[in-house]
């Protein structure tokens, strides 16, 4: 097995260009194989950080109130008391369309909404400074507000600044009571996720002149109950409404895994796509081994005169394949970790090569080399020692 292990790497040193360009398909298919897969994990690690950004463990609902048919947010927080075993907290979440405005200065692109106490440790947030909206401050529909890291920055310079300062929301003039934390280390911009601004939803309601709220969130207490806590909703909802058209009951977690699936469906059928071009490559190493054969007849020939077995002429064979393709694996491996490493950050995603990808991409160049190499070794092994000497 060691003497045709070095005649294996003798043979392929001594042909370096047939050799590389027989590698060649080799390394662009294990290089494609783990640039695509890791590409698509990297989208999908973003997308579930994006996720459990917004909480993995919320329920949104959002019910479309008539005159006849209405849920109160007093219907819903008793709801919630009732059933505590399901929720840890909830909060209404009233959206409004406003501009905010300071002097001469404005921001447009601000989200505004109006929540309860409760919301920021929904959200797994903390404050830079001042504190957040209190139960009383909603009892009493008191005009304060806590902005983001962004709203402090570009209208005051800095957090502290903020505090205490008054801000005109649609014309109505609110006191900053508190500022969150920075939420997107690598950029502050307009629109972005420290571009918000939460009010009191009672004072929130009033701003929009709507009577009933439309919108809440649910944490739930244990996430591995989160379809019974939303039946559980769905079933009260469904004692009001009557009509299960007229309210929409959205799990975060269950989007997550229906994401997660479709990823990991498009990393396979990408991977599959890429591990055509393996196949190819296959075809590649059974060409040139053919023509090593053949280039190398009078050699069998005087092997098998000597004594040489057929299987220690077909082990030669398939060894030399199978190193060519190892060989073109490995650097595959480097293409593809450094491409795709570097194309992730290009793409603004930390791209890391899987393991899996790796071993996946690696044992298919190796099996390729074994599977393709056999064939012009059985027809090495099959030469007759004297047919094989007559050859020029």
């Amino acid at each position: 097995m060691l003497q045709s292990f070095k005649m294996a790497l003798k043979s392929i040193w001594s042909n370096k260009m047939r050799s590389f360009l027989t590698m060649l398909g080799i390394i662009i298919g294990v290089a494609s194989v783990i640039i695509l897969v890791s590409l698509v994990n990297g989208q999908m690690s973003y997308m579930t950080e994006s996720f459990a950004s917004m909480g993995t463990n919320q329920i949104n609902v959002n019910v479309s109130n008539l005159s006849s048919r209405s849920v109160t947010e007093e219907e819903m927080y008793q709801f919630y008391e009732e059933n505590r075993e399901f929720f840890a907290r909830m909060t209404p979440n009233v959206s409004l369309s406003a501009s905010i405005k300071k002097g001469t200065e404005s921001l447009t692109d601000t989200t505004v909404t109006g929540v309860s106490e409760e919301y920021l440790e929904m959200k797994d947030q903390a404050l830079e400074a001042g504190r957040f909206l209190q139960y009383s401050d909603i009892l009493s529909r008191q005009k304060v507000c806590v902005v983001g890291y962004y709203v402090a920055w570009d209208l005051y310079g800095s957090a502290q600044k903020a505090i205490d300062q008054t801000i005109k929301i649609n014309g109505y003039t609110f006191r900053i009571i508190g500022v969150v934390s920075r939420q997107n280390e690598d950029e502050l911009e307009a629109g972005g996720s420290d571009d918000v601004l939460y009010l009191p939803y009672s004072s929130a309601v009033k701003m929009s002149n709507n009577a009933n709220i439309s919108s809440y969130i649910f944490a739930t207490a244990d996430m591995e109950r989160t379809a019974e806590a939303k039946e559980t909703i769905n079933t009260f909802l469904y004692g009001i409404f009557k009509d299960d058209s007229l309210y929409r009951i959205t799990a975060m977690s269950e989007l997550l895994d229906s994401l997660n699936s479709m990823i990991a469906m498009m990393s396979m059928m990408l991977g599959g796509i890429a591990g055509i071009s393996l196949l190819v490559a296959g075809v590649g190493v059974m060409n040139i081994m053919l023509v090593s054969v053949t280039e190398r007849t009078r050699e069998i020939g005087i092997r098998k005169a000597l004594g040489a077995k057929k299987s220690s002429i077909m082990q030669q064979f398939v060894i030399e394949a199978a190193v060519t393709s190892s060989l073109g694996g490995i650097a595959g491996i480097a293409v593809g970790s450094v491409a795709s490493t570097v194309i992730g950050r290009f793409m603004g995603m930390t791209v890391t090569p899987t393991p899996g990808a790796v071993i996946v991409s690696f044992s298919v160049s190796v099996g390729i080399g074994l599977l393709f190499g056999y064939m012009p070794a059985g027809r090495a092994a099959n030469l007759h020692p004297i047919d094989a000497l007559r050859s020029d």
